[in-house]
């Protein structure tokens, strides 16, 4: 693939989109009905209007991508809800087109796929990194509710890199890595192969374009060298196949560019020549069953000698991403080495398409095949892992290790087949099992035997892990454990054993305090306790150790309220002035604490903070009891009759574990106007889940709305306003 040399802008001053719109009506109508063709028809003339006067950098009309985009999507017969979310992937983004105006004119479902693609631009970020896990984490969420949000999001990436030359080199470098890094891994994750291996020879070339053109330029070499040899051995498996009476198909098994780099790496052991890495030739059969398949390799082994070890049954046991195929390598003639791949029609499609593959959305059920089962599987286990995270970038971070496997097969002691990536220690395994099965993790028997927790698995072992009620994780682990789930969970869980650590040492530091006013802990009643808890503003005991343990609060001033040394310093602020009217966008000069994120409606009060202006409180913030004692720096706030922007408020909703309960919610916030900025779960008991959503909302009748809308689902059982 030689470098696209970018055009001046004024080359596209009349480009005309229509051409490109027939090109994709063509293609569209050989398998959509034509209902649903108008309707795509009529999103490009909605997104043309929206994106009207804006161009790309090559000076394209921008409506241009969107429609390059489609065309992927429509070359995988995508249903057609996906192709006009493709369309209309940037109008809310960049347009001052809404997700109300879109679910008003191409419904709902759009909408939502719409919304999922696009990025957070409402919200500010300290760094690129910090924004594209944020982003990163709201695409997964939309993905929980609709695996095709992650299609059109790599349809688009596709055609961003398939123009990505137009970019200066430093924005060319940093997408392509990150097309490396995600989005190629995700599309292999899901199994869609053919995007992948693009993905990855156009970032190749993007990010060492010279590493690029030497290996391509031997490729053409080698393949021009060797032709005359693999057309023989073709020949020679299509007569075997013809003589033994199996209908297949062989072809020839393109390398591509991306791959022999990596194998000429060979990341975990010495550099390879690039003759070496060519001198194996791929073929792949295709039967017209299973049973075929088996009796294709036993004509492959009787045609040629088998290389021992390397046989895999990727039939009888799948690849985490629903890939389903027979793999051997054999001695050629001339003592080349032949790779085959022997797989049905069917798996052949999903071995191309994975997850896209049978798309029915017809009457709103999925196809269920292989591929998208695993493909939600992996979504909810993402989910799990975001919760555990303590931020977006330790959440990415887990990803893109969690989307690099080398697949090993182990079994439980019932016989069942576990996953796990190359590597795996046996803490893994039992954090894949379930995560109170790794907390609770003190040794493991491999084959009957007992093995040290950091044993890496081999296939075909067997695992019995053994728990204690008392067990808990421990910090080593996290040197040899390879899982983002193990790794996120063994980080909760110790954060947990911290808080824990930190009451411990705020009760010693508490009792050295007491001490030295000639009193303890342990000699003051309940009613000075629960007076100086009061006038400190701790909600409990446990809290307030764990702050002085954390350092969050002086072990001293809490020890004068609790022994009722402390002056009453409750002074409330001053009313005799005029309120200060609040109308939301004052900018710096006024701040809303995210303590309690008052929002339109809510009793509120102003506190005169230097270098932050005025930082507005509920009154009833537990925070304010540190500022009662300097009553000359409180005012009295009011809001206005029009607010004129959103608020973000923070959400608890406890519900019932049952699988689509986070997406039911979230589309019924989503239904009532709110914008969700984020959101987390966090597993209570064992049916009971705390999801945690921080939402954008106009005013407290809004958010009223919003939970009373929340309150009559089945699987809702309490929401709660978060207000410190």
């Amino acid at each position: 693939m030689a470098r696209a040399e970018a055009l001046p802008p004024e080359a596209y001053a009349g480009v005309d989109p229509s051409h490109k719109v027939s090109e994709l009506c063509s293609l569209l109508e050989g398998y959509l009905e034509p209902k649903q063709v108008k309707i795509i028809y009529d999103a490009y003339l909605f997104g043309a209007a929206a994106h009207e006067g804006q161009r790309r950098l090559s000076g394209e009309p921008y409506i241009t991508h969107p429609l390059a985009v489609a065309k992927i999507l429509g070359e995988m017969r995508m249903d057609y809800q996906s192709i006009v979310s493709a369309i209309l992937h940037d109008v809310i983004e960049d347009t001052p087109s809404s997700k109300e105006q879109i679910a008003k004119d191409f419904g709902e479902e759009v909408a939502e796929l719409v919304d999922g693609v696009s990025k957070l631009t409402q919200i500010h970020f300290e760094s690129k990194a910090e924004a594209q896990a944020a982003n990163f984490r709201k695409m997964v969420l939309a993905m929980a509710r609709d695996i095709r949000v992650i299609l059109v999001k790599l349809a688009d990436r596709l055609h961003n890199m398939r123009t990505i030359w137009v970019m200066p080199p430093h924005k060319r470098r940093r997408i392509a890595r990150e097309t490396l890094e995600i989005y190629a891994p995700i599309a292999n994750r899901l199994g869609i192969n053919h995007i992948r291996i693009e993905l990855e020879d156009l970032a190749f070339a993007a990010l060492y374009p010279m590493r690029f053109r030497v290996i391509k330029h031997q490729v053409r070499k080698a393949r021009k060298n060797q032709r005359e040899l693999v057309g023989k051995v073709k020949n020679a498996l299509e007569e075997r196949l013809r003589e033994a009476g199996l209908p297949a198909e062989v072809h020839g098994r393109e390398k591509h560019l991306f791959s022999v780099y990596n194998k000429m790496l060979n990341p975990g052991g010495e550099p390879k020549a690039f003759h070496a890495i060519f001198d194996v030739h791929g073929f792949r059969i295709v039967t017209d069953s299973v049973d075929g398949c088996y009796r294709a390799l036993g004509i492959m082994h009787s045609l040629y000698k088998p290389v021992p070890g390397h046989f895999k049954d990727y039939i009888a046991i799948p690849k985490s991403n629903g890939y389903q195929s027979l793999h051997t390598t054999l001695w050629g003639p001339q003592g080349v080495q032949i790779e085959v791949q022997i797989r049905t029609a069917e798996m052949n499609r999903v071995a191309e398409m994975g997850v896209a593959a049978h798309w029915m959305y017809k009457s709103g059920e999925e196809a269920q095949n292989t591929a998208q089962t695993r493909a939600r599987e992996w979504v909810k286990d993402l989910l799990e892992m975001q919760k555990n995270a303590g931020n977006p970038l330790e959440f990415i971070e887990n990803v893109k290790i969690d989307l690099f496997p080398d697949e090993v097969y182990v079994f439980t002691p019932r016989g069942e087949i576990m996953e796990m990536p190359r590597g795996a220690t046996l803490v893994d395994f039992a954090y894949a099992v379930h995560s109170d099965i790794g907390d609770t993790c003190l040794a493991a028997r491999v084959d009957k035997r007992l093995m040290p927790l950091r044993t890496s698995l081999q296939t075909g072992q067997t695992v019995d892990i053994i728990t204690a009620p008392g067990a808990r994780p421990n910090p080593a682990w996290l040197d040899f454990v390879v899982t983002a789930k193990a790794r996120s969970a063994i980080r909760h869980a110790l954060k947990n054993l911290r808080h824990e650590e930190a009451a411990s040492l705020g009760r010693r530091l508490l009792n050295q305090a007491l001490q030295s006013m000639d009193s303890g802990l342990d000699v003051l009643s309940d009613d000075q306790l629960a007076r100086g808890l009061k006038g400190i503003g701790a909600e409990s005991m446990d809290e307030l150790l764990e702050s002085i343990g954390l350092g969050k609060r002086m072990p001293w001033l809490a020890a004068r309220h609790l022994a009722g040394l402390a002056e009453d310093s409750s002074q409330t602020a001053s009313t005799d002035s005029q309120a200060l009217l609040i109308k939301g966008t004052e900018g710096a000069v006024v701040t809303f604490a995210r303590c309690c994120n008052p929002i339109p409606g809510d009793p509120i009060i102003g506190f005169a903070s230097s270098g932050r202006g005025v930082v507005v409180h509920l009154q009833d913030c537990k925070n304010l009891q540190e500022y009662r004692k300097h009553p000359e720096k409180w005012l009295d706030v009011q809001w206005e009759k029009e607010v004129e922007r959103e608020f973000s408020v923070p959400i608890k909703v406890d519900v019932v574990n049952q699988r689509g309960v986070l997406a039911e919610v979230a589309a019924n916030i989503s239904d009532t106007d709110g914008n969700i900025l984020n959101v987390s779960v966090d597993e209570r008991e064992g049916m009971i889940v705390t999801i945690s959503f921080s939402i954008a909302v106009r005013n407290r009748v809004h958010l009223a709305r919003i939970m009373r809308r929340l309150r009559v689902l089945n699987a809702v059982l309490r929401i709660t306003r978060v207000r410190s």
